[in-house]
């Protein structure tokens, strides 16, 4: 508000006019060009600039997750300065107020819908499919995030950890990148297909996606059969792994999940797309 009583004062209007119109004392004015910008007031914005950056990455996250990526980022401050923060940013998470009466939508999708409920390939890395889920152990959630390739009905990427972040998508992603280029295949033009969650529509994740070429898709909120091929993958993982018995630590069903996808899934389950045998390997390029 000073810099615009300063250029207004340029441009030939009184100081006292343009204060009274703004309703701002003029003698703080008048002592705001010694020291426009305090210490302390550089320090806060250094600190709302990483809380914004920390909940643009994640909305979920309420002001005590936030207020961690803040310290890991370097910034040093109490949980009632960073609650304060939030408070004057309005960074709040998404599940942390109130609905409104017809329910609060989520934000607007990142990419058109390419699939149409279309699970089919004419070859490999023309569509991947992805998505996250979670499950609770003793010690904690552990939450997967998995990308299937449709056309050998495989798991080409995925990442797991205690944390539903940004990075975990990225990770996932990158993954299933990095093996397909050591297997010879390019994935450039290929359509990554996912929900609206937060995760897929994250800058990171979304400059993951420009950086190696590839084109996002999203299906509509709250519709399950937008991704029906990746939510039977994780049917037969809830089925298979996850109910199978109570888990203890977050490791021991890391390794478990690990194993079922790469010995199991991959190796041993018989599909009916390619005459009751296992999926082809994917290993050599087409």
């Amino acid at each position: 508000m000073y810099l615009l009583v300063r250029e207004l004062a340029e441009a030939g209007i009184p100081v006292a006019v343009t204060c009274r119109v703004l309703n701002l004392a003029r003698q703080p004015y008048y002592r705001w060009p010694a020291a426009p910008v305090s210490d302390r007031e550089l320090e806060q914005a250094y600190l709302a600039n990483a809380l914004f950056d920390a909940h643009h990455d994640d909305p979920e996250y309420g002001y005590r997750l936030l207020a961690d990526e803040a310290r890991e980022a370097g910034h040093v401050a109490c949980d009632r300065t960073m609650w304060r923060v939030c408070r004057d940013g309005r960074w709040w998470s998404v599940f942390g107020k109130k609905r409104s009466k017809n329910g609060k939508r989520p934000g607007p999708p990142a990419h058109d819908d390419l699939v149409l409920r279309d699970f089919t390939a004419a070859e490999p890395n023309e569509l991947w499919l992805t998505d996250i889920t979670e499950h609770p152990t003793s010690a904690g959630k552990v939450y997967l995030c998995a990308i299937k390739d449709v056309y050998f009905n495989r798991i080409v990427g995925y990442s797991i950890s205690d944390r539903m972040k940004s990075a975990l998508a990225v990770r996932a992603l990158e993954n299933a990148v990095a093996r397909r280029s050591v297997e010879g295949r390019a994935v450039a033009g290929c359509i990554v297909h996912s929900d609206r969650g937060s995760q897929f529509r994250s800058r990171r994740f979304l400059a993951a996606l420009r950086r190696h070429d590839l084109r996002g898709s999203m299906g509509q909120v709250a519709s399950a059969g937008d991704n029906a091929a990746m939510e039977s993958f994780f049917a037969l993982l809830q089925k298979n792994v996850l109910d199978r018995r109570r888990w203890t630590t977050r490791e021991d069903l890391r390794i478990a999940i690990i194993t079922w996808i790469e010995r199991t899934y991959h190796r041993r389950r018989r599909q009916q797309r390619f005459g009751r045998s296992t999926p082809p390997s994917s290993t050599k390029p087409s």
